[in-house]
């Protein structure tokens, strides 16, 4: 016990800047995703077709990639980012395109007589959007959101290729410094702790949303 207790300074320090990472990313990336898939669906070809390569080239290379173009790369061409700055540019442009993908998917699989409905009962777009298409693509594509926010309370591991000392990290330390695996175990365990929060959330949200077919 004490020597967990020794532990847990460093590894409250790097869980710090996880949850730093993955909360932020959350809050700006889900919505951006919004608005990137109804740009993926939009009319102007331009927009949908630039929109398009972007999540081409978000999907098609590794998170870790765009973290080292990011924080080494645009230095080059005069966008130089601070270390925080940086991991959370590269993760939530990376998780916007997935999130984005998952929106495209639910908001196609409304079926277009609900639009002609609310044009009939003479609602706006924006109405029509907010009040009932949203609302159904949420409870749709809930199961496929949670599985990829799950995937980023692990994927925050990468930051450590831009020198962040985050959860992971400050385990690998503490074992390499010590020569145990009691560290890996305790970061093992705060992650499980973390997903099955998650999952309980969104079994609660899952759950809210039930009303709608």
């Amino acid at each position: 016990m004490a020597y967990i207790n020794s532990l847990l300074p460093s590894l409250i320090s790097g869980l710090t800047t996880t949850l730093e990472i993955f909360i932020i990313t959350l809050l700006i990336s889900i919505p951006l995703g919004v608005v990137v898939a109804f740009g993926r669906l939009s009319n102007i070809k331009v927009i949908s077709k630039t929109i398009q390569s972007y999540i081409l080239v978000m999907r098609g290379t590794p998170l870790m990639l765009q973290l080292v173009f990011v924080f080494f790369g645009l230095p080059y061409i005069g966008i130089a980012l601070d270390r925080n700055t940086a991991a959370l540019v590269a993760f939530i442009l990376n998780y916007a395109a997935y999130f984005a993908e998952i929106f495209r998917g639910g908001i196609d699989s409304i079926e277009i007589g609900q639009y002609e409905g609310a044009i009939v009962l003479g609602l706006s777009k924006v109405r029509t959007i907010t009040k009932i298409i949203l609302p159904q693509v949420i409870k749709r594509v809930l199961p496929s959101v949670g599985n990829e926010v799950i995937n980023l309370v692990k994927d925050t591991s990468l930051v450590y290729v831009v020198g962040l000392g985050e959860l992971l990290r400050a385990g690998k330390i503490a074992s390499n410094r010590d020569a145990s695996l009691i560290p890996f175990v305790a970061v093992g365990t705060i992650y499980l702790l973390i997903v099955m929060l998650l999952t309980e959330g969104f079994k609660r949200l899952e759950q809210r949303y039930s009303y709608y077919k």
